[in-house]
């Protein structure tokens, strides 16, 4: 699939955050929350950075947004390059985010049949660079990728 420029634009600033979030010893998922051609927010899995059970890449770019009224998370699309987690999909649909674009699934896929039965529409874009920072992570980091998804190493 070839992914749109606008597209493009919002997915690279989450694949930044991701990079970051290496980087710096973490986990490499990132976000990004627009609304319309503003970005609101950036986030990046941070867990280990600040040693929490709950800040993942969707989660982190939400907090970073900060208090927002329900109309304007209506109105934004989610940036993330990796398919959201039970407890991400749950924030977004909680704050009534209607679209998510997804860089990759290949690695992770847990919760899109679930985001679409709850209106939410989804986008899969299967995107390179978002493919090769979770294969590496697996690869590199394999322990520390299982603690994230809940999962014995």
């Amino acid at each position: 699939m070839t992914i749109q420029q606008s597209h493009r634009t919002f997915l690279d600033l989450a694949i930044e955050q991701a990079q970051i979030g290496w980087d710096e010893g973490g986990i490499p998922i990132g976000a990004a929350l627009v609304r319309g051609d503003e970005v609101l927010a950036v986030g990046r899995n941070r867990r280990v950075q600040m040693d929490s059970a709950i800040r993942h890449g969707e989660t982190d770019c939400i907090e970073n947004a900060g208090r927002l009224p329900a109309s304007v998370y209506r109105e934004c699309v989610l940036y993330t390059t990796l398919s959201p987690c039970t407890m991400c999909a749950g924030t977004a649909v909680l704050y009534g985010i209607p679209r998510i674009v997804i860089g990759e699934n290949r690695n992770f896929e847990a919760s899109e049949a679930w985001l679409r039965s709850n209106g939410v529409e989804v986008e899969v874009v299967d995107d390179p660079a978002c493919r090769a920072l979770m294969d590496r992570m697996i690869a590199e980091r394999p322990q520390l990728w299982a603690e994230d998804i809940g999962e014995e190493a």
